[in-house]
């Protein structure tokens, strides 16, 4: 007896019969099933029938896909697909007209499912549907018919494309070409074109020669949705299988006629699927047409190559207006040349070169450069100028920033990335400028200047710098801007001070969704977290730091170090020699009791800084801090190595005073530690074996050869 898994309870139709209700056992062969259904309307003949769903594509009932059968599943008793293929098959060629249109009508709904089409094709009924399209005698209806039910054939990839006649391309093309055809024959048309170019090189070839882009171009611009559509999938068919030279004629066309702009001009009028179906083959457009730039951004500059040393020069003479070189010598010449290459923002400012050989961005760096240079020399040189006459460290290199940028736009835009077959994510604004890369590339490097400023960077906080570019130009691409001024006005608004803004909102808004549970499991684990911060500062401080000494005149003198003792009850302090990175504390024979400090002071309150005001940069402001302790009211005065040391100090000063840690540096990790512990804390770990011991450490390997040695410049 089977088992219930087994059976599957389903009704059976048949026209003009009552429905009946069966236990369908899913191990019995389904030629008995027919029979007993058959049997149950007394009808003979049952290898002539077979067993069909009623909903959707009205699939046939196989031993292959009888087991997607369910529960509650209405079937139909039908011809055998075998019996319903020869019966087309004759329809099709029968000598009335009536009957032939009849019999294509239905070939082209029943040609979807697979098993009838191997029966079909397997009577060479797809070569009688080709005969007609090549004798090209019959009427619209029953000719797009005929290529529906070709193309719903085709489709299950039974029978290869390029057995296709010359003749047959030429008719489909035809189709397509002519100016006043029915729509419905050319949109099944322009469907089967875009099979054959997608198909094989060969069959491209032959429609690329057959259709024009004018006719293309024709198509999109019709008020019919659907040839508008179709239209398009052909286009970016050919844009994708053609080689470059071929694909950049085609972008020269389109650009000539402003195609681009109309497509997507137009894509707002269309409504539904086939506006989602406009999107992606928007996005395929953008993604074709700048993946035009991925072997530039592939290719290291060569350093042997003439124009590319020109182009390089070019740039440093439009930022600067030199004497002429050639009445210098060979040695003036190259110190003159490293001079004003270093000024450019090179790392290597002997040889420009080695900063481009990095891929990507390759030689795009390069391209974007020298554009910004032509294109807006006024801008080019005011940046440039405007670097060169500040501090070496507040600096912003303009050859070191646009590299760094290319690279970014490159990820950003998605260059050399192939398009989804699902993707519909374009950026409107490439739809209305022309050279995208370039023109967003000499907007976003003024950004980066500017930006530059407002965060008062220094060559350290270059990469902090880059972040916050990439912030401003992806949240505002993310808005769709239409047109590059709309972009460069929301750029410019989206400033450093709003971004920290945003990102406090956002921060705010992600704790806000937090469960109930999870904000107090937040506030229940802060005070262990920041007992955990004072530890690490207190240890901190006690393994000391090196500090430099300014005089009177604030010349660098020599340096001295300061650490707190084991027992966190005295500040050890004392000159030391520069080769001297960590003296023994008995060595440092200065020291105040940290019971007599009174208060700690930063930035323009300190003592040091007061007495040299007027006189101070930012810098030392950003560094000085300055102990006060009971002895005749005196200070011991600080300017810490760098940002870190002086957050790492203060904070530990205050833990020592008794005081709440205030430094961005407590903030940034209390807020790193607390989200990864609750993360840890939210972890599913049932039936997860916590191993009470650590893992052991394993041995060191042998040899380093796997290492990368990064001090060769990659090719």
């Amino acid at each position: 007896m089977p088992q219930q898994k087994d059976i599957v309870r389903i009704a059976i139709q048949m026209p003009g019969a009552y429905p009946q209700l069966i236990q369908l056992d899913q191990k019995k062969p389904l030629s008995a099933v027919i029979k007993e259904v058959c049997d149950g309307w007394n009808l003979a003949g049952p290898d002539n029938h077979a067993l069909q769903y009623t909903d959707g594509v009205q699939t046939y009932i196989t031993e292959s896909n009888r087991l997607d059968i369910k529960n509650g599943c209405i079937l139909r008793l039908t011809k055998a697909p075998g019996r319903c293929a020869e019966d087309l098959f004759k329809g099709i060629q029968n000598s009335d007209s009536d009957v032939r249109c009849h019999s294509l009508k239905e070939l082209a709904g029943v040609s979807k499912d697979v098993t009838f089409a191997q029966e079909f094709i397997s009577r060479d009924g797809h070569l009688s549907l080709v005969k007609i399209v090549e004798d090209s005698n019959e009427s619209n209806i029953i000719m797009t018919h005929t290529l529906t039910s070709f193309m719903e054939l085709m489709d299950h990839g039974i029978v290869s494309w390029e057995n296709l006649s010359s003749v047959f391309i030429k008719k489909i093309a035809s189709f397509v070409n002519a100016k006043s055809t029915d729509a419905s024959i050319q949109q099944v048309s322009l469907d089967i074109l875009e099979s054959m170019v997608l198909s094989s090189h060969s069959l491209f070839l032959q429609v690329k020669q057959e259709v024009t882009m004018e006719r293309l171009i024709a198509h999109i611009q019709v008020t019919n949705q659907q040839i508008q559509t179709k239209a398009m999938a052909l286009l970016m068919a050919l844009l994708q299988t053609s080689g470059d030279s071929e694909r950049q004629e085609m972008f020269a066309f389109m650009n000539k006629n402003s195609l681009r702009q109309y497509i997507h001009k137009n894509i707002l009028h269309c409504s539904g699927s086939v506006q989602d179906e406009m999107a992606h083959y928007l996005y395929v457009l953008q993604s074709v047409t700048l993946n035009h730039l991925e072997p530039r951004m592939r290719t290291p500059l060569d350093c042997y190559s003439q124009d590319q040393r020109e182009i390089l020069h070019g740039l440093r003479q439009a930022a600067f207006e030199t004497e002429s070189e050639n009445s210098l010598s060979n040695e003036r010449r190259r110190s003159l040349c490293a001079k004003e290459f270093k000024k450019l923002g090179f790392s290597n400012n002997s040889n420009p070169g080695q900063d481009l050989l990095r891929t990507p961005p390759g030689l795009l760096a390069l391209d974007t450069m020298s554009y910004f240079a032509m294109r807006y020399p006024d801008a080019y040189s005011r940046f440039v100028l405007e670097n060169s006459s500040r501090e070496d460290k507040h600096e912003c290199p303009f050859a070191r920033s646009s590299i760094e940028l290319t690279l970014i736009l490159c990820e950003i835009l998605r260059i050399g990335e192939s398009p989804s077959e699902t993707g519909s994510d374009y950026h409107p604004i490439f739809f209305s400028q022309d050279r995208l890369l370039e023109e967003l590339f000499c907007v976003c490097i003024q950004l980066l200047n500017k930006t530059w400023k407002e965060m008062r960077a220094t060559q350290e906080d270059f990469d902090k710098v880059m972040q916050v570019v990439r912030e401003q130009i992806t949240r505002t691409l993310s808005s769709k801007p239409t047109s590059l001024e709309f972009f460069k006005n929301k750029v410019s608004a989206l400033n450093y001070s709003e971004i920290l803004k945003l990102r406090q909102t956002e921060r705010l808004h992600q704790e806000e969704t937090l469960a109930p549970p999870v904000l107090e499991l937040k506030e229940r684990l802060k005070p262990e977290l920041l007992e955990l911060i004072r530890q690490q500062r207190l240890n901190r401080l006690c393994q000391g730091t090196k500090f430099r000494k300014i005089t009177q005149r604030r010349r660098q003198d020599k340096s001295w170090f300061c650490r707190l003792s084991p027992n966190h009850k005295m500040l050890h302090y004392g000159d030391v020699e520069e080769e001297i990175d960590n003296p023994p504390i008995e060595t440092l024979q200065m020291k105040i009791p940290v019971a007599d400090i009174k208060g700690l002071l930063t930035g323009k309150d300190c003592p040091h800084m007061k007495e040299n005001k007027g006189k101070q940069n930012k810098e030392m402001l950003d560094l000085a801090f300055s102990i006060t302790y009971d002895v005749e009211e005196s200070s011991l005065d600080f300017i810490a190595p760098s940002r870190t040391d002086f957050c790492l100090w203060t904070d530990g000063l205050n833990v020592l005073l008794g005081r709440d840690m205030s430094s961005e540096s407590m903030r940034s990790e209390l807020e790193i530690l607390l989200s990864m512990e609750i993360k840890l804390r939210l972890l599913d770990l049932e039936n997860v074996p916590i191993p009470d011991n650590a893992p052991v450490v394993p041995k060191l390997p042998s040899n380093y050869n796997f290492c990368y040695d990064f001090s060769h410049t990659e090719q």
